[in-house]
């Protein structure tokens, strides 16, 4: 990944961990329920939007380019086959 889209990243995890502060806060001040559950589903929905980004880039850049010069070198030497087996891997992973 290049540092713009690293950039990116870092700025989604760094609102991710600014919510998982919120809920633990949220929790400490014995905040209602229903509340802390909403914030939980958005911490979720934050990370599956996260998910999604990564898969998508990981799909174009070390699958469907995995020999070009933008590829990382992980998945330089690996066939078209093995990295389509790691992606079935990856995606039930994420998907459960």
């Amino acid at each position: 990944m290049d540092r713009e889209n690293n950039s990116k990243i870092q700025n989604r995890l760094n609102r991710i961990a600014g919510q998982i502060a919120g809920l633990q806060k949220m929790v400490d001040e014995d905040r209602y329920c229903v509340d802390v559950l909403t914030q939980v589903a958005a911490v979720r929905s934050a990370l599956d939007s996260l998910g999604v980004e990564l898969l998508t880039r990981h799909i174009a850049h070390c699958v469907v380019d995995h020999t070009g010069n933008s590829a990382h070198p992980e998945t330089r030497s690996r066939s078209t086959d093995e990295l389509v087996e790691e992606l079935k891997t990856s995606l039930s992973r994420f998907i459960r």
